[in-house]
């Protein structure tokens, strides 16, 4: 999600059938698979994949997103699949969730400026209970220069590091740059993106 237009989304998510897969990030199932399921919220969660495919694992999912023709094919995407899925329209830029209120909070390929960013950050890190988890995915800034796709702003790109320093209330679990294989018509690439998983702590 680079542009902040919440119509130009909706007409891109018009335009076909999937914008993007039906099937998870490679990096949510690598991170979530031995999760146990609990409630999870997914921001920016767009047509719903991962939300979707944590939910076909027992999870109870809220999805958040600007753009109702997303969460709408969201939404018919979860019924073929069997599951429920709870959407919320909204802006996650504005959206405040639920304190201490998910097990899991998930946001992959939020792509926006610092600022904005951080305020998101703060917000999802809040929403964590405690022995919850927060798992960021997102195109690392070396992308631009070492990788392949993805935006080519600089300023809508981070760091892992950068990510850390905006959830202090968290135990960091990992954080790293990581290697996303890409086929293109001129083919095989690597896109970089990052991971940062974190944690927060049972109360003692």
């Amino acid at each position: 999600m680079g542009s902040l237009d919440r119509n130009a989304w909706n007409d891109r998510y018009r335009t076909t059938d999937l914008v993007w897969t039906a099937d998870a990030n490679r990096f949510v199932v690598a991170e979530a698979t031995a999760l146990h399921p609990g409630r999870v919220l997914d921001l920016a969660a767009g047509e719903g994949r991962n939300a979707i495919w944590l939910a076909e694992r027992g999870w109870q999912a809220t999805v958040v997103d600007f753009a109702d023709v997303a969460l709408e094919k969201a939404r018919r995407l979860a019924k073929a699949r069997g599951v429920h899925l709870d959407t919320v329209v909204a802006d996650v830029r504005t959206y405040e969730p639920a304190a201490r209120a998910f097990d899991l909070v998930l946001i992959a390929y939020l792509q926006l400026p610092r600022a904005q960013l951080s305020v998101v950050l703060e917000r999802a890190q809040a929403a964590v209970a405690p022995g919850g988890e927060l798992l960021v995915v997102a195109h690392d800034r070396s992308n631009v220069t070492c990788g392949y796709g993805g935006p080519q702003d600089p300023l809508v790109l981070a760091t892992p590091e950068e990510v850390v320093g905006l959830v202090p209330e968290l135990h960091i679990l990992k954080a790293e740059c990581v290697e996303r294989p890409v086929d293109t018509p001129d083919g095989p690439q690597v896109a970089i993106d990052h991971v940062v998983r974190a944690r927060r702590p049972e109360p003692d």
